[in-house]
C-alpha cells in the first residue's frame, strides 16, 4: 500500500507546485510533502529490502530513496533564494529548479516501477505466461 502511496504523494506534489499564484502556505505544504516523500521512500526501501523480491526491485527502491534525498538537497537553495546569473541568461536558481523537477519525475517513475514489480512478484505473475497477442482479463480473487 505504501508503494502506491508514494506515487500519489509525488503526484499531489506536482499538482501543488503547478498552482498559479501559489501562497506561502502552499510552499510550506510542498516542503512538508517533500519530507513525507523522503519518509515513504525510506519506508518502502527498507520494507522491500527485507523481502526476497528480485534484486533489481531492491536497487530501484534504494535509488528512489537516494533521489528523494537529492531532491531535498536541491530544494534547500530554492527555498533560500539562490539566483545568481551563470551564463547566457541562465540563473543558478533556474538550473537548480531544472534538476529539482527532473529528479521529481525520476522519483515518480521509479516509485511506479517498484510498486508494479513488487505486486507482480508477490502475486507470482511472472510464472504465468500468456499466448502471443493475448491480453487476459484480470483474475478474480
Amino acid at each position: 500500500m505504501s508503494l502506491y502511496a508514494m506515487i500519489w504523494v509525488v503526484f499531489i506534489e506536482f499538482m501543488l507546485v503547478m498552482t498559479p499564484g501559489a501562497s506561502i502556505v502552499l510552499r510550506y505544504l510542498h516542503i512538508a510533502l517533500g519530507l513525507v516523500i523522503i519518509s515513504l521512500a525510506w519506508y518502502n526501501f527498507n520494507g522491500v529490502r527485507w523481502t526476497s523480491v528480485p534484486g533489481r526491485v531492491k536497487r530501484i527502491a534504494k535509488t528512489t530513496f537516494i533521489l528523494s534525498i537529492a531532491i531535498g538537497v536541491f530544494g534547500l537553495p530554492l527555498y533560500f533564494g539562490a539566483g545568481a546569473p551563470i551564463l547566457f541568461g541562465i540563473t543558478l536558481k533556474g538550473l537548480i529548479l531544472f534538476f529539482h523537477v527532473v529528479i521529481g519525475f525520476a522519483i515518480i517513475t521509479q516509485a511506479a516501477a517498484v510498486a508494479i514489480a513488487y505486486d507482480m512478484w508477490e502475486d507470482k505473475e511472472f510464472a504465468k505466461e500468456t499466448a502471443l497477442g493475448e491480453v487476459p482479463e484480470m483474475p478474480v480473487q
